[in-house]
Protein backbone atom coordinates (compact mmCIF):
# COMPACT_ATOMS: atom_id res chain seq x y z
CA UNK A 1 0.00 0.00 0.00
CA UNK A 2 1.29 3.37 -0.52
CA UNK A 3 1.97 6.32 1.38
CA UNK A 4 -0.82 8.70 1.46
CA UNK A 5 1.70 11.11 1.75
CA UNK A 6 3.24 10.17 -1.22
CA UNK A 7 0.02 10.21 -3.36
CA UNK A 8 -0.41 13.34 -5.18
CA UNK A 9 -2.90 15.88 -4.50
CA UNK A 10 -4.91 15.56 -7.59
CA UNK A 11 -5.31 11.93 -7.57
CA UNK A 12 -6.48 11.52 -3.72
CA UNK A 13 -8.77 14.44 -4.77
CA UNK A 14 -9.97 12.55 -7.48
CA UNK A 15 -10.26 9.25 -5.22
CA UNK A 16 -11.86 11.15 -2.57
CA UNK A 17 -14.64 12.83 -5.28
CA UNK A 18 -15.42 8.84 -6.74
CA UNK A 19 -15.53 7.68 -2.97
CA UNK A 20 -17.88 10.02 -2.34
CA UNK A 21 -20.21 9.79 -5.29
CA UNK A 22 -20.59 6.12 -4.67
CA UNK A 23 -21.22 6.67 -1.02
CA UNK A 24 -24.44 9.30 -1.88
CA UNK A 25 -25.23 8.23 -5.17
CA UNK A 26 -24.98 3.95 -4.43
CA UNK A 27 -24.85 2.71 -0.62
CA UNK A 28 -26.49 5.22 1.27
CA UNK A 29 -29.65 4.63 -0.82
CA UNK A 30 -29.11 1.05 -0.78
CA UNK A 31 -28.40 0.89 2.88
CA UNK A 32 -32.00 3.01 3.38
CA UNK A 33 -33.93 1.04 1.25
CA UNK A 34 -32.44 -2.11 3.44
CA UNK A 35 -33.53 -0.48 6.57
CA UNK A 36 -36.56 0.57 5.30
CA UNK A 37 -37.75 -2.97 4.16
CA UNK A 38 -36.21 -4.95 7.28
CA UNK A 39 -38.38 -2.99 9.33
CA UNK A 40 -41.79 -3.87 7.19
CA UNK A 41 -40.29 -6.82 6.62
CA UNK A 42 -40.49 -7.41 10.70
CA UNK A 43 -43.72 -5.40 11.41
CA UNK A 44 -45.36 -7.70 8.65
CA UNK A 45 -43.97 -11.24 10.53
CA UNK A 46 -45.22 -9.66 13.91
CA UNK A 47 -48.45 -9.39 12.24
CA UNK A 48 -48.85 -12.58 10.57
CA UNK A 49 -47.77 -14.14 14.13
CA UNK A 50 -49.71 -11.90 16.93
CA UNK A 51 -52.48 -10.66 14.46
CA UNK A 52 -53.40 -7.27 13.55
CA UNK A 53 -53.62 -3.97 16.00
CA UNK A 54 -56.12 -3.18 17.72
CA UNK A 55 -58.37 -4.74 20.49
CA UNK A 56 -59.23 -8.60 20.85
CA UNK A 57 -61.92 -10.06 18.79
CA UNK A 58 -64.34 -12.41 20.50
Amino acid sequence: MTDPAQVPEEDRRKHEIGLFLFLIVFLFPLVTFMVVGGYGFGVWMFQELMGPPGPPTG
